[in-house]
């Protein structure tokens, strides 16, 4: 007699996934979970200490054969190459990427918001290395790998700034959008080669991107505007990345997921 009555598999068992921005917040949150339903996981993210820190807490868990940290500016393509190479050599190949990394910098069209020329042209451009352009370099690189896989997976996190916007982030609300876009292009042209590709937009969750806006401000614009009156937590959104990379996953290909309590479909 057979054991189960379904076919497609819901194991992460030794699968490999890479986890930018994984030193904290979402994209910690998101190594926790693939750690937890076994897959060996690559944190990748600036900073040695807290990297490090990341890959202490999955080690005190599973055991450090599972886990390899890697400290990775994803502004530089000698870093994202090295990420590539350290995660293939570690672990001999890749089936997740999970490109979280993001940055949110002041880029107002208002003189008056006191960003000078300089600082527009700085931020815009940082902004879209960070958040974009680093999301397509680091697919190509793992291109090798990934058509290698038989359950490929990629996770393109965007934000519900692609939908809604917030005053003085043009360049934060423009590179989201352009992720929706770039998640469109890949599961279009990387479909055929059995690679999924997938967009998460998280909308207002407790992180340190948000973490200086007062509690007081965050209950009261949850209670007007996110129809579950609260923010979300990191883990509500990397147990949703992690399912996109179910291998039951497997007809799942170009979605764009608002993970943001409501909030982008309440008119009023």
């Amino acid at each position: 007699m057979p054991d189960r009555l379904s076919e497609l598999s819901r194991s992460l068992t030794d699968r490999v996934a890479i986890v930018t921005g994984a030193a904290s917040g979402m994209g910690r949150a998101t190594a926790h979970v693939f750690a937890d339903e076994g897959a060996k996981v690559v944190v990748a993210d600036l900073g040695a200490d807290r990297v490090q820190a990341v890959v202490d807490e999955i080690t005190a868990v599973h055991g450090a054969d599972r886990v390899l940290g890697r400290v990775c500016d994803v502004a530089s393509t000698d870093s994202l190459r090295g990420l590539v190479d350290a995660a293939v050599e570690r672990f001999g190949g890749i089936d997740i990427v999970v490109n979280n990394a993001g940055v949110s910098l002041i880029n107002s069209f208002l003189a008056q918001e006191g960003e000078t020329d300089d600082e527009f042209e700085s931020n815009w451009a940082t902004t879209l290395d960070i958040n974009l352009t680093a999301h397509a370099r680091l697919v190509r690189y793992a291109m090798p790998h990934l058509l290698e896989s038989d359950a490929a997976r990629v996770v393109n996190i965007a934000s519900t700034e692609a939908i809604v916007t917030t005053p003085g982030l043009a360049a934060y609300a423009a590179t989201k959008a352009g992720v929706v876009g770039l998640t469109k292009s890949m599961a279009v042209e990387l479909g055929r080669h059995g690679i999924t590709a997938n967009c998460i937009c998280p909308g207002p969750i407790d992180t340190a991107m948000t973490s200086a806006i007062p509690d007081e401000a965050k209950e009261t614009y949850a209670r007007r505007r996110v129809p579950l009156r609260r923010y979300g937590v990191p883990e509500e959104v990397a147990q949703m990345t992690v399912s996109l990379c179910l291998p039951a996953a497997s007809f799942l290909n170009g979605a764009i997921i608002p993970v943001d309590g409501g909030m982008s479909i309440r008119h009023t």
